[in-house]
């Protein structure tokens, strides 16, 4: 019996696409005789602006490192930009993403007026997260003080979709580092991107994010990290994986273009802000560092190459001396929380002698990436059964407790979570990159640091609890009558608490969407 017409075309499309992706992944690979460089990070820099600045600071302070919060988006990016004005000797800049928007060409500007002052800059991109145009950053690497090296990079530069799909266990582990390290002297860590969307630029969504800056020893531990990855032998130079030579006249063509962008940005609403910003915080000086013990955690590169359940060099197991030793209270920020059963039991245990636990993550309304709501919801039930006091984000414009309708911001914009810190017993902060989900944990590598320091604690978790019914519903489990016990979302309102029987802030259908996706079995994948 002949197969029908529609059966015919959709097998021989299969069989066409099979083809190509056999083709791509077949001719195409990674180079393998290639020079790589070793470079690492430049040990005689007490002497700049920088490192005198650190030292003045630290004095009063010995053996310590010093933490300055970054909450709000603009800070966040003028830190980035102040450090990268400021730098004499060296930039090292690791990312997941950089949009090409206001605030990434702000930034790409600011590298590249460094690298003009003689400044060495080395950018570290994830391949596929950024997703970078090659032509681009082989004319920034036509610059003598510019290198830019990829991440476990997609091998056919031509096809690269094709080619990441007919290699997708590879291409799968990426980069989720985010870090700015100055002279080696400051660095930044934390959950921001470069994107207008991470620095309240972005007129639909705010991400409600937090950086940390930070100086003393462990600047040092943050440039270990990167120079780990920098040499490792899953990165790439661009030239290598393009063949082309550095561009100097695309150089030229890109200077002029970003010279032209910036000029015509001056007076915009939010650079404008951004400079009245900048003025408050040199003004302020010292004022809002916190001290302590810094403790560098990050993935090995190596991670990517090793199977998921293999927990060599991995970052969670170093949090271990920390998560065992708390005694009173945990406070989990993550904005894609997938704990598996695993956590769920763990959590549920120090529950059970006396440990109150916290989570804030993000709710159906405020994600940005539904699918992993989808498989943290199936284990809400659960967690609020073992006695987890349970928050989820609401869309509404806030960073960490403060509204964002203050200078600098875009009013409007829809709030999305995307901070990840823990904070244990209001004693020490754990503050970067990773999520409490699969992907995080298994597949991709991540850096973060741990502040032992109480001040610190108690300021960020103390803030942040207080503000938890303004900016969040608080779930609970209610049972009904007939013994069926149902989640509720409840609501703070001036008039007294509102109870939501259903996912708030969404429609059916994104329901039932929600519903379809928690169907599919790829947990091991979010």
């Amino acid at each position: 019996m002949p197969l029908p017409e529609c059966f015919r075309r959709l097998l021989g499309q299969c069989v066409a696409v099979g083809t190509v992706l056999l083709l791509v992944s077949g001719c195409a690979g990674l180079p393998t005789d290639i020079e790589r460089k070793e470079s690492r990070a430049l040990t005689d820099t007490e002497t700049t602006r920088l490192g005198q600045a650190s030292v003045s600071l630290r004095q009063a302070h010995p053996d310590e490192s010093g933490f300055r919060l970054l909450r709000s988006g603009v800070d966040a990016l003028l830190a980035r930009l102040v450090l990268a004005e400021a730098a004499q000797r060296s930039l090292d800049v690791q990312y997941y993403i950089w949009h090409d928007d206001l605030t990434g060409r702000h930034f790409a500007n600011a590298l590249l007026r460094a690298a003009d002052r003689g400044v060495r800059v080395r950018v570290l991109l994830d391949d596929v997260g950024v997703k970078p145009k090659d032509e681009v950053l082989l004319s920034l690497t036509a610059h003598p003080n510019i290198e830019i090296r990829l991440f476990n990079p997609v091998a056919s530069r031509s096809f690269r979709s094709l080619s990441a799909i007919g290699d997708l266990p590879r291409v799968n582990r990426r980069m989720h580092n985010k870090a700015v390290i100055a002279d080696n002297q400051v660095a930044i860590l934390g959950g921001r991107n470069i994107g207008d969307e991470y620095f309240g630029a972005h007129g639909e969504v705010a991400f409600g994010d937090l950086d940390v800056l930070t100086i003393g020893a462990g600047v040092k531990d943050v440039s270990a990290a990167f120079d780990r990855f920098w040499n490792s032998q899953v990165v790439f130079p661009v030239a290598a994986l393009t063949g082309n030579e550095a561009d100097s006249a695309g150089l030229v063509a890109l200077r002029a273009k970003l010279k032209v962008f910036v000029e015509e940005q001056r007076d915009s609403r939010y650079v404008t802000a951004a400079k009245a910003d900048l003025a408050v915080r040199l003004a302020a000086g010292s004022e809002g560092m916190f001290w302590g013990k810094a403790h560098v955690l990050f993935d090995d590169p190596d991670k990517i190459a090793r199977p998921p359940a293999a927990t060599e060099g991995r970052l969670l197991p170093q949090l271990g001396r920390f998560r065992s030793s708390i005694r009173e209270s945990l406070l989990i920020v993550s904005p894609y929380f997938v704990p598996g059963e695993a956590g769920v039991t763990w959590l549920r245990a120090l529950v059970a002698r006396g440990v109150r636990v916290t989570v804030l993550t993000n709710s159906l309304a405020a994600t940005d990436v539904g699918i992993v709501h989808a498989g943290y919801q199936r284990y809400r039930d659960a967690l609020l059964e073992g006695g987890i006091r349970l928050y989820e984000l609401k869309p509404e414009a806030i960073e960490h407790g403060r509204a964002t309708e203050r200078k600098g911001s875009l009013s409007g914009s829809r709030a999305s979570l995307h901070a990840k810190t823990f904070v244990f017993d209001r004693k020490s902060v754990f503050i970067g990159s990773l999520n409490l989900d699969p992907r995080s944990i298994e597949l991709n590598t991540e850096i973060g640091v741990v502040c032992e320091s109480a001040p610190l604690a108690e300021e960020l978790g103390g803030t942040l609890e207080r503000n938890l019914d303004s900016i969040a519903w608080r779930l609970e489990r209610s049972v009904e009558a007939s013994g069926d016990a149902r989640i509720v979302w409840v609501e703070k309102t001036a008039e007294g608490e509102r109870r939501h029987a259903e996912e708030p802030g969404v429609s059916e259908w994104r329901r039932f969407s929600l519903w379809f996706l928690g169907l599919l079995p790829i947990e091991s994948q979010l």
